[in-house]
């Protein structure tokens, strides 16, 4: 997933460059990483380490606020790593950095059930390194999100910012503070729900377990699903979630039937959209252009549900960065349907839900522990 600059929080005013450490085997990839994060003033790579024990040391002994932490290394690997890491610090944020592999994949997966909070798909050949501008905006953007999400905790719970003596320039969007931006709620739709369509970024993959391992089969509705992921992830969070709700679960393939009781994932590099031909409601796959730099984008699906289900659409915008979703979700309500929305507390980024509740069109904003709970009631009260 990609952001403008303008949708990354800024670096708490005062408290210093956010800190990175970087973890790779790979002596160029290494040094790939600290130039990229470098060019960027609000970032300073305070280590930079070949491997999983020497990570785990260096986060013992120094402030750091995001690892970005390789999965296959010597001595040991960022899977065994990781949640030693979050041990020795544990209001680090880590980004699991992997080649797009299937195995990588499957193990990035794991990483981010385990504690991990995102994910980013690093250059895997000497032409990619050298071309490396797509792989610094999104490595850039989600260290400064993530960073600042955990400096913004640190500093809600009252503690002061660890002291640093690393040259910083406070960015002019920190000159101010950021004044907060109250929630209004609307009331929920009258009309039963037909449909129900979530969307997520960072943080996504874990909140997605968590609302659909509690989610029953009673509830017989269609659920689409737009997380953003390359193609090579999108596939493999499907099987995940299939396993783990017992829902029939898979990327969607374009023309299928929307069905009941089936959950639709969008694959990576395809808007999933929903369409009316010849009567029936069909999934359509399209390479229409990023929106919000993103492909799949949440906007897009939000957007076609509200024009073919009108008021009968349930939204849910999860944790993410930035603000995709927001706009659909108005298409949403406009169309007499109901959007609810996770909360920062329970967030790893409240960018998503954050613009969605900050836009005025959410029923309700909710600790991802009540999301079930409250889709499962809305369901109640109208059987």
């Amino acid at each position: 997933m990609n952001l403008s600059r303008a949708d990354v929080p800024p670096a708490p005013s005062g408290a210093g460059p956010i800190r990175v450490l970087v973890v790779d085997d790979s002596a160029v990839i290494r040094g790939l990483i600290t130039r990229l994060l470098e060019s960027d003033r609000e970032l300073a790579v305070v280590g930079s380490v070949g491997n999983g024990q020497m990570a785990i040391g260096t986060c013992q002994r120094q402030a750091v606020d995001v690892v970005v932490l390789d999965i296959e290394m010597p001595v040991m690997d960022g899977l065994t790593a990781l949640p030693q890491i979050l041990a020795a610090a544990p209001d680090v944020k880590v980004i699991m950095a992997s080649t797009l592999t299937t195995r990588n994949a499957q193990i990035s997966l794991k990483a981010l059930q385990a504690g991990a909070a995102d994910y980013v798909a690093k250059p895997s050949s000497s032409a990619e390194i050298q071309n490396a501008q797509e792989f610094r905006r999104e490595l850039v953007e989600k260290v400064k999100a993530l960073g600042a999400a955990g400096r913004k905790r640190r500093a809600d719970r009252g503690e002061a910012p660890a002291r640093s003596d690393l040259p910083f320039r406070p960015p002019a969007s920190a000159a101010k503070p950021q004044a907060r931006v109250g929630i209004a709620l609307r009331p929920p739709a009258q009309r039963p729900p037909e449909i129900i369509a979530i969307g997520s970024s960072t943080g996504g993959p874990q909140a997605l377990l968590a609302v659909l391992t509690k989610f029953p089969n009673s509830i017989r509705l269609p659920i689409l699903i737009t997380q953003h992921m390359p193609a090579t992830f999108t596939s493999i969070l499907a099987e995940h979630l299939a396993r783990a709700s017992g829902w029939q679960c898979a990327e969607a393939v374009d023309g299928e039937p929307v069905r009941a009781n089936r959950i639709y994932v969008a694959p990576g590099d395809f808007h999933m959209k929903v369409a009316v031909e010849n009567g029936a409601r069909l999934i359509r796959l399209t390479k229409e252009p990023p929106e919000n730099f993103c492909r799949p984008a949440v906007d897009p699906m939000f957007r076609s549900v509200a024009q073919v289900f009108g008021a009968g659409v349930l939204g849910v915008v999860l944790t993410g960065m930035g603000s995709d979703g927001a706009k659909g979700a108005r298409s949403i309500v406009d169309a007499g349907g109901s959007i609810i929305a996770q909360d920062e507390a329970t967030s790893v980024v409240w960018g998503m839900p954050g613009a969605a509740a900050a836009a005025g069109v959410c029923s309700a904003v909710l600790p991802l522990p009540e999301i079930t709970a409250y889709l499962r009631r809305v369901w109640g009260n109208v059987q």
